[in-house]
């Protein structure tokens, strides 16, 4: 049993072992046709992500954005803890010596968990380097071409 958002807006309950499923056929990787109360429906997997469970649907040549929760999630949810893979970070340190090559966050930009921040040159090699958790860019501390020793302070978060 699953619990889908829909756009942010709709909500409906999805059981796999319901039998109206048993009319979603796979044609290819990624698309599906579906036999729903007597209508057709053609559907097409252009993006997902199994660890956030978002997918991004295309039904009949409409777009949607899918949000999926599971019975975990669901169980973790009316407990009251749904937000523990939710990390709040202050500060964003050089994990080794190098050089930053490129910033790529200004002030004010709000990050997620994994966003892109800034690329550090590292023995001769390019590292990208994501945010490890939730905020708002509040300071700066390093500038492009700067050289920086492991555990520096780069990029400070509100």
């Amino acid at each position: 049993m699953y619990k889908a958002t829909v756009n942010n807006k709709y909500q409906l309950e999805i059981d796999p072992n319901n039998p109206s499923f048993s009319d979603l056929i796979e044609l290819a990787k990624g698309k599906f046709h579906l036999l729903k109360e007597y209508k057709s429906y053609n559907i097409e997997v252009v993006e997902a992500d199994p660890k956030t469970k978002q997918l991004t649907l295309k039904v009949n040549g409409n777009t949607y954005q899918v949000a999926l929760k599971d019975k975990m999630d669901l169980l973790l949810e009316n407990m009251g803890i749904s937000k523990l893979n939710t990390v709040k970070v202050n500060e964003i340190k050089a994990p080794m010596p190098g050089l930053v090559l490129d910033l790529k966050v200004a002030v004010g930009d709000t990050l997620s968990k994994g966003d892109t921040v800034l690329v550090l040159e590292a023995m001769k090699m390019e590292n990208v380097l994501q945010s490890p958790g939730e905020g708002v860019v509040k300071s700066i501390e390093v500038e492009q071409g700067q050289a920086v020793e492991k555990g520096q302070v780069m990029i400070r978060l509100d």
